[in-house]
């Protein structure tokens, strides 16, 4: 049986290596990708940014990739970018989504 992903106010709730894994970010990536397809214009495409927690880059390089083979375009940030900067580049490119 699949691990219980919790969410809160602030984004997912979880211990890095316990609740926070990679095969979890595959999970939230799907997640992620079949709304989009389902629920959005997903030509759009989506941004995808991180910060500097431990494995950030890594887990945001496993969303765009998962989005990406959906068919959906990623815009992924080359650098550590604040919630707000990917919000902000959602609304000004009109984009289907954001994930950060």
């Amino acid at each position: 049986m699949a691990q219980e992903i919790k969410f809160g106010t602030d984004g997912w709730r979880g211990i890095i290596a316990d609740d926070f894994t990679f095969e979890n970010v595959r999970r939230v990536a799907a997640a992620i990708a079949s709304y989009v397809l389902k629920y959005e214009d997903a030509q759009r495409g989506v941004f995808i940014g991180y910060d500097t927690r431990f494995a950030s880059a890594r887990a945001a390089r496993i969303v765009a990739e998962f989005v990406a083979a959906a068919g959906i375009p990623v815009k992924l940030a080359n650098d550590y970018t604040p919630t707000p900067a990917v919000s902000y580049a959602v609304k000004h490119h009109s984009a289907a989504g954001g994930s950060w």
